[in-house]
């Protein structure tokens, strides 16, 4: 199971998309941090089972950054890729509504560039889902993660309804990602 949080002082727009990422990413629990620590973060997932915890951080006004950790014996371990938010478009914002995912599949283009699909394959690993070309998703899977570039080159991770192919949301576009991440 994997927990997702907030920085201290989140905005609405944080919030809508922790709710969002709910909807859409099976095994997911949300919980309010408040004036929790990264350690009593790790306390709250191993109450709740949870062995992976994703943070979204606050920058001026809208998420800033994605940062992923697991828990070991040792204590909270930061997990690469560190990703900076360039943007985001809530599910609200998009006109195709669904409820929530049950079923979820991580996908990219076979021709993206290697960054794209070395995302891809971190994704995969930390959220603990599959990751298929997208025409054998389409077969066994109602929805998918995928992970490409946008018209400006930037990695986008977007959820989109498979047999459609019909974009559902979050729509997350990364400014940068960080591979040596700091402890």
């Amino acid at each position: 199971m994997i927990l997702l949080t907030t920085s201290r002082r989140p905005t609405r727009r944080i919030r809508t998309l922790c709710h969002d990422f709910v909807r859409s990413v099976p095994n997911i629990v949300r919980i309010n941090r408040g004036k929790l620590n990264l350690d009593g973060i790790a306390e709250r997932a191993v109450e709740l089972n949870a062995n992976r915890i994703v943070v979204i951080d606050r920058w001026k006004a809208g998420p800033g950054k994605i940062k992923l950790f697991r828990i070991e014996q040792t204590g909270l371990i930061s997990v690469p890729p560190l990703m900076y938010v360039a943007g985001v478009r809530l599910r609200r914002e998009f006109e195709a509504k669904t409820k929530q995912v049950r079923s979820l599949v991580v996908t990219t283009e076979p021709e993206n560039p290697t960054e794209t699909i070395r995302i891809t394959e971190q994704l995969s690993d930390f959220f603990n889902l599959p990751r298929l070309p997208i025409d054998e998703a389409a077969t066994k899977y109602q929805a998918s993660m995928h992970v490409s570039l946008d018209a400006s080159q930037c990695t986008q991770i977007t959820f989109m309804f498979i047999p459609q192919m019909v974009e559902i949301g979050p729509r997350i576009t990364l400014s940068k990602v960080v591979w040596e991440v700091p402890l």
